[in-house]
């Protein structure tokens, strides 16, 4: 045997003995993670998702405040005797709270004072006057039962009859005016919720046409060696969920922050004069696990949103150039 062919043959037992080299497969992304438009995106979503959960927040504080509203309002009604002459205020009070007391359904009847009928007088008229000489009505207050409702039409008719001058107030009038204004500002933060959700679908859409116009030479490529439309949309669509869902997370994150704050501000505020006014009317600005739980479905929504535009688009655009 000549050397050649023993050379020839050590060569190929050393090649048959060493270690198969790995297969290295680069896998490049169809659109850049990292990309200038991709983090601007991230950022519009994200003051998107901020707008929409801030105003859906504020949706919840205002609903729960006007149940709350209408709830207490519709628990009591207000006996109201007007000042006459040669009139025993306090004993005609007294009186009518009586007559309340007997009707089946009132839990507890309470008479106002002079100095306590007065006193509400206050926020209008201020403080330190002397109202010994207006007419000044006294005022009888009843809170219904929680199992029962009573007759008011019934209690009326027993007031008049035995009460000069008395007049019942249920505050129909009162609950139906907060409630259509509840119902009004509620409507408004729905306008202003799909506003921002369109606002945010238009910037995904543009975006989308942005980065199929800075790949239009990848996508040809894939085309031309047999990639589906589909595939092509998915791979759009991963990209832009994952966008989504950062820009969501952020936008949330600061809503919910903004609401936190907000909430332990409240306890400051009961502080200042106008304190109760506003516990009152926006309780501590306290939407509740309702409402976290809310802002974290819109940021989960928000990320569907960008996914499913961002699909509609790519394959509208690969319809067009096929």
């Amino acid at each position: 045997m000549s050397e050649a062919s023993v050379n020839i043959k050590r060569r190929q037992a050393e090649a048959r003995s060493a270690p198969e080299p790995a297969l290295v497969r680069p896998e490049t992304a169809l659109i850049p993670a990292g990309s200038i438009a991709g983090r601007t995106l991230v950022t519009v979503i994200a003051i998107m998702t901020y707008l929409a959960a801030l105003t859906a927040g504020v949706a919840v504080v205002v609903s729960d405040s006007s149940q709350s509203w209408v709830q207490d309002i519709g628990r009591e009604i207000t006996i109201q005797i007007r000042p006459a002459a040669n009139r025993d205020l306090s004993s005609e009070a007294e009186k009518a709270a009586e007559i309340a007391r007997k009707l089946p359904g009132i839990k507890d009847v309470r008479v106002y004072s002079k100095a306590e009928s007065e006193r509400l007088l206050q926020p209008w008229l201020g403080s330190g006057l002397d109202l010994g000489e207006l007419p000044v009505p006294r005022l009888v207050v009843a809170t219904l039962s929680d199992s029962a409702a009573p007759d008011l039409g019934a209690l009326r008719k027993s007031l008049i009859a035995q009460v000069p001058g008395v007049s019942l107030d249920d505050h129909g009038t009162w609950m139906t005016r907060l409630k259509t204004m509840a119902n009004t500002l509620v409507l408004v933060a729905a306008i202003v919720f799909v506003l921002v959700l369109t606002a945010m679908a238009l910037a995904i859409a543009f975006a989308t046409t942005g980065a199929m116009a800075g790949t239009r030479e990848i996508i040809a490529v894939l085309h031309f060696v047999g990639a589906e439309d589909r595939f092509i949309a998915n791979e759009f669509r991963h990209h832009f969920v994952k966008l989504g869902l950062r820009g969501g997370a952020v936008g949330a994150s600061a809503a919910i922050a903004t609401f936190l704050i907000a909430s332990a501000a409240s306890s400051w505020w009961l502080s200042t004069p106008g304190g109760e006014q506003i516990e009152a009317m926006f309780g501590r600005f306290s939407v509740g696990l309702k409402g976290y739980a809310l802002m974290f479905v819109i940021a989960l929504g928000v990320a569907g949103l960008t996914g499913l535009m961002s699909r509609i688009i790519v394959l509208r655009q690969l319809r067009d150039l096929s």
